[in-house]
């Protein structure tokens, strides 16, 4: 099994794969892919409050002030 969460805080990340989202400042309400946007990792979710966590989109990516939550295999370290 590979190792999940490879990505650190400060990682530079481009989007490989089509992420549709809705609440994007400049394109709000409208669909916006983000595939090819690049970005930079702040957050990695592994533990809340202490206790292990194993959330569905663990790898929080800011692309400026819009900040979007991926899985790893949605993005990749440039």
């Amino acid at each position: 099994m590979p190792e999940r969460n490879t990505m650190q805080p400060g990682d530079r990340v481009r989007v490989c794969s089509s992420v549709v989202v809705y609440t994007h400042p400049t394109h709000r309400g409208s669909a916006f892919d983000l595939e090819g946007q690049e970005g930079e990792v702040l957050q990695v979710l592994n533990d809340w409050k202490g206790r292990p966590i194993s959330p569905t989109l663990p790898v929080v990516v800011a692309f400026g002030k819009f900040r979007a939550h991926f899985r790893d295999d949605e993005i990749t370290r440039i």
